[in-house]
């Protein structure tokens, strides 16, 4: 299952790319996180930064560990995250347009066991909610660089 969502935001690419991968300060941006703990940083550029990030789901708090696996500066960054028999692939890139700067945030949804394929026909219901989480994320992203 694939989840799209995009924000124009007015502001430079470098000043967007700056939010987003200021992930050790990104539970102060982002209203939807609840913690974030940096495990592994590289010793330069962002390919192999490792971070556990916290949340709350249904009312409880849900902790993944995510890595960035490939980065171009200014332009996108991937990242894979394992949790509960699931693959998560997600990339954050950045685009310009007569609007402003386009920031998408793309995720893919993968079931890796036979109990989470079996829960993935389910997880369609949960498609609109994903879809608002994220969302609300751009929305809090483009907030911060929009107040500078």
């Amino acid at each position: 299952m694939i989840v799209e969502v995009q924000v124009t935001i007015k502001g430079s690419r470098t000043a967007v790319w700056n939010a987003i991968t200021n992930i050790e300060n990104a539970a102060e941006i982002i209203s939807g996180i609840e913690k974030i703990e940096v495990v592994e940083k590289p010793s330069n550029g962002l390919v192999g930064l490792k971070w556990r990030e916290t949340r709350m789901y249904f009312g409880k708090p849900a902790t993944v560990e995510i890595l960035i696996t490939d980065a171009v500066e200014n332009e996108f960054y991937k990242t894979r995250a394992e949790s509960d028999g699931y693959l998560f692939l997600s990339t954050m890139s950045i685009s310009e347009s007569s609007n402003g700067i386009t920031l998408t945030s793309s995720h893919d949804y993968k079931p890796q066991s036979a109990v989470a394929k079996l829960k993935s026909i389910s997880m369609f219901l949960f498609k609109g909610m994903i879809k608002k989480i994220l969302q609300q994320d751009l929305n809090d992203i483009k907030a911060a660089v929009e107040r500078g």
